[in-house]
């Protein structure tokens, strides 16, 4: 049963997000739609990528991305790639957050030229969460995440105890959209959304950054 639930609220979501990059587009040339990665969005991009948009006339690009090379079972470049941009959404123009240097520090210059000619403000952004209430590379106990929620930036090189070596938006370019959903599935998901609800330190639950403004939450058992 879990698993279509899940199934149908991807479907909601892609219908929802859909709308709004059709509705942008009326009314400007281009849109853009920033996504994130891991498990849970491959139901979501497989009913988006199904959708008929002037998709030539989309942009997208990730909220944050793990330093690897696309072709890497861990780059959510390469997610979006598989599960996205498949389909008519293949004349989307995809946006990456790497560069061929060795360290995010090295490329986040360069990173931060590609994604100010962007459609800004995006249309929507798709935010995940993690357990312990990270949501793109905004963790809790990374070293620079009081620079991530506070620099006018658009991204910032993110370094944190267990994980590779990552490039994140940053909180205010996050922000810088006209809606926001957050994707999530399970009943632990489900009890730390109820945990960042209850307080207001981002630095606690970095999700919490985002419960100030509208917020679509899309949640599922």
């Amino acid at each position: 049963m879990s698993e279509l639930c899940r199934e149908r609220l991807a479907t909601q979501l892609a219908e929802a997000v859909a709308e709004a990059l059709q509705h942008d587009l009326n009314h400007q040339e281009r849109a853009l739609l920033v996504v994130s990665g891991g498990s849970t969005p491959v139901p979501f991009f497989r009913a988006l990528a199904a959708r008929e948009l002037p998709w030539e006339r989309v942009e997208v690009t990730l909220a944050d991305e793990r330093w690897v090379a696309m072709e890497h079972a861990d780059s959510n470049a390469r997610l979006v790639g598989h599960h996205l941009l498949q389909g008519p959404a293949a004349a989307a123009t995809f946006v990456s957050l790497t560069t061929h240097d060795p360290t995010p520090e090295q490329g986040v210059a360069e990173v931060a030229r590609r994604l100010a000619s962007l459609a800004w403000p995006a249309s929507a952004v798709v935010l995940g969460m993690g357990g312990d209430g990270h949501t793109a590379s905004l963790f809790p106990d990374s070293p620079e995440l009081p620079l991530a929620l506070t620099t006018a930036e658009p991204a910032v090189a993110i370094r944190a105890p267990g994980q590779l070596p990552r490039l994140t938006l940053s909180g205010d370019r996050l922000h810088r959209a006209r809606r926001h959903f957050l994707h999530i599935t399970g009943g632990d998901k489900r009890d730390t959304l109820v945990r960042a609800l209850a307080g207001d330190d981002p630095r606690e639950l970095p999700i919490r950054a985002f419960l100030s403004c509208p917020l679509a939450i899309y949640w599922a058992p």
